[in-house]
């Protein structure tokens, strides 16, 4: 468990993003996103990265070998937190511009925070665009459009995981 003490301008997985990036990065990886998470009492620092191969448990490992030393020294969380390295899995979550142009025309699942117009807060169907910070789906009633800060999540999936 690591312990801080100052907050870094732009939030805390901002602050850790640009630290381990470069690590990440140098070691073959792609960097998919970093979370700082309350669960219960504890806080998680999650980075989790990608690579075109399946990733294994040696490679989260040396990634959380290599970034840990810099997070301490750096010092750029308040709370103590636990440090967590994984994949994104196979229902990963969307959250970037890059993360979308990849997976366009892959079938997803939405929640949405409020309904939409139509009364709906679960969506799902075949990404078919991000733009501006708008999701556009093509669902089977036709295409539905939201604001990404609309969703609670927007995450691949297959016809058996949606919602899940």
């Amino acid at each position: 468990m690591a312990k801080a003490k100052r907050q870094a301008p732009g939030g805390a997985a901002a602050a850790v993003e640009e630290i381990v990036r470069p690590v990440v990065e140098g070691m073959g990886l792609r960097l998919w996103d970093v979370r700082f998470e309350k669960e219960g009492p504890d806080w998680f620092l999650r980075v989790l990265i990608d690579r075109d191969e399946p990733l294994d448990t040696d490679t989260c490992e040396a990634v959380s070998r290599a970034i840990d030393p810099l997070l301490d020294a750096a010092d750029p969380i308040e709370q103590s937190y636990y440090l967590e390295v994984g994949s994104p899995g196979l229902g990963r979550r969307l959250t970037r511009p890059e993360h979308f142009a990849q997976y366009a025309g892959e079938k997803c699942a939405a929640r949405l925070i409020r309904p939409d117009e139509q009364g709906r807060r679960e969506l799902e169907g075949t990404l078919q665009s991000f733009a501006e910070g708008v999701v556009t789906l093509q669902t089977p009633q036709g295409p539905a459009s939201f604001p990404l800060k609309a969703a609670g999540y927007v995450k691949l999936c297959d016809d058996e995981d949606l919602f899940a």
